[in-house]
């Protein structure tokens, strides 16, 4: 959602959007309605057709109202309440053409959900195609919302394969030719990069508060060719970003962009905009510590990252903790540790919300091995995206006092994209190096990579580059999918760290943690089942996923 039109985010808001345009029947009356779409202004009047295009961005995940979001389906976290979906369903995966992975993370990738935001793309480039609008706003709102289409469209690729392309506007009254069989895994890659390249000449460089732009069809189409393992077009499509499109850099404070510091910032290509108490989040409420003073429950602890990603930080020189010479110590764990571990992790004895947060045994966040309330499941909660100077509690809960964006891209991707992508179509050359060497200054001017490594040493820097950088951003699980790993990484249990006290001595024990029992079966999970009332409607659809 954009800002720019902030006059009609109200009536978005209050629920004045008609989600299909149809035609006035009160063709008697010579005053065009400016209440309300109708095909009489919407088609006609360069406001309503922001107002109808601004509804399509409705669709984008809104990850800051998340309490349960999609890095719970990974190994990076744990839900630290057992009731949502990435606790009932995906940690078994449990799912079926009648049960699929459903709450506020399961319907991003929905297939009528998905699907019902297509027509409406498809509605928009018909009749702004066909209209009288001026030709500067049909040129860059058609490109827009042919981008938009492709990222509604990838959702439903990474999730489900192949899917019927479908562009032209349906409508029930064409009877059984509504139903469209699905192309392939291949075909829908390709119509996805086709319509983010065929877009970019028309998008701005720089689009303004929330809009898309070149860099969105780009980074899209880099992400797109990177999931299915396209190493050059990858690569290529990220380097366009890096050296045609200046107006886009690493933002200087890592831990600010995150938060409304960072709504300006050169770092974002893609997000969702909030305003706060209006239309905003509540991820601090959601997300964040559950206990803060006096033991005051002031957030739901939906996100508890594991000790799986916590390991994986490395030590402020750089070295990894299982690197003999990194001076790692089990029994001072969060001492040393590199600078973002700081920025996106709450540990013991951390400071937050006026309090040092203590997570030893007796204390109300201590690791929750009994699944007794919302404590953290894992002995750690998210930090990076969160503001511990807004007020915390039920008045959070209620209003959504969170207005930084939701970012969905940003440029520090475009760098980790290129350098797995480069890597693997040539190997590490000089250009890979400077692209994870960017990242690993931004971060606290971590040493550059070791020279000489080989193609698989680099690979595995690469991967855990990434983890770091874009750790509880909500990438994990799909990069687990895209490289194939998610049946080691999900079949097996997840830790957390159990902390306790004798006097003045302090015992660190890595233990299983509560809810980090995973499981993920490779001949049928790398891929959702297609719902089963889809395939009873649409006949032309023959069968299911392999599995289901």
């Amino acid at each position: 959602m954009t800002k720019l039109f902030s006059k009609y985010n109200l009536l978005i808001a209050t629920g004045c959007v008609l989600l299909t345009v149809q035609a006035c029947k009160d063709s008697e009356l010579d005053v065009i309605p400016r209440d309300r779409l109708t095909e009489a202004n919407v088609w006609t009047d360069q406001g309503a057709s922001n107002l109808f295009l601004n509804d399509i961005y409705q669709g984008l995940p809104d990850g800051n109202n998340w309490y349960d979001p999609v890095e719970n389906w990974s190994d990076n976290s744990i839900c630290g309440f057992p009731w949502p979906g990435s606790r009932q369903v995906v940690q078994q995966m449990i799912v079926n053409p009648n049960s699929i992975p459903g709450g506020d993370i399961g319907n991003i990738y929905g297939w009528t959900r998905n699907y019902s935001y297509i027509r409406k793309c498809n509605l928009f480039i018909k009749n702004v195609s066909a209209s009288s609008l001026p030709e500067a706003f049909k040129k860059s709102s058609l490109a827009e919302v042919k981008v938009l289409r492709a990222y509604y469209y990838q959702l439903l690729w990474m999730a489900y394969g192949g899917v019927p392309i479908i562009t032209d506007v349906l409508s029930q009254d064409q009877g059984d030719a509504i139903f469209k069989p699905r192309n392939t895994a291949d075909e829908t890659m390709q119509f996805i990069t086709k319509e983010c390249a065929d877009a970019y000449a028309d998008l701005p460089d720089a689009p303004g508060s929330g809009r898309i732009g070149k860099a969105t069809a780009m980074v899209l189409k880099g992400w797109v060719e990177l999931f299915a393992n396209k190493w050059s077009d990858a690569a290529a499509s990220n380097k366009k970003i890096i050296d045609d499109l200046k107006n886009y850099d690493l933002d200087p404070d890592y831990e600010a962009f995150f938060l409304k510091k960072g709504n300006a910032s050169k770092e974002s290509i893609f997000y969702r905009e909030y305003i706060a108490t209006v239309k905003g989040g509540v991820i601090d409420g959601t997300c964040g510590p559950t206990f803060t003073g006096n033991d005051a429950e002031t957030s739901w602890g939906g996100v508890n990252p594991t000790q799986e990603l916590v390991d994986d930080y490395a030590m402020a020189n750089g070295k990894v903790i299982t690197d003999p010479s990194s001076g790692y110590d089990p029994q001072k764990p969060y001492v040393g540790r590199e600078k973002r571990f700081y920025q996106s992790i709450n540990f013991d004895g951390c400071y937050w919300y006026n309090t040092s947060l203590s997570m030893r045994d007796n204390a109300a966040n201590a690791i929750d091995l009994a699944d007794k309330n919302d404590a953290t499941q894992t002995g750690y909660y998210m930090r990076k995206r969160l503001n511990d100077k807004i007020t915390l509690g039920a008045a959070n809960w209620d209003v959504g006092t969170s207005d930084q964006n939701y970012n969905i891209f940003r440029y520090a991707e475009v760098l980790l994209n290129y350098a797995e992508a480069q890597n693997e179509a040539v190997g590490p050359d000089a250009s890979v190096y400077n692209a994870i060497g960017r990242i690993r200054t931004r971060a606290g001017n971590l040493p550059n990579l070791p020279a000489g490594l080989s193609q698989a040493e680099m690979r595995t820097a690469i991967r855990r580059e990434r983890r770091i950088e874009l750790a509880l951003e909500d990438k994990r699980y799909w990069d687990l999918i895209r490289w194939r790993i998610a049946e080691v990484n999900l079949n097996k249990p997840l830790h957390g760290m159990k902390i306790t006290t004798n006097g003045s001595n302090v015992t660190y024990t890595v233990v299983p943690a509560v809810g980090g029992d995973r499981k993920f079966f490779a001949s049928k999970n790398y891929l959702f089942p297609i719902p089963q009332n889809v395939i009873d409607q649409n006949k032309q659809i023959k069968g299911n996923n392999p599995g289901y």
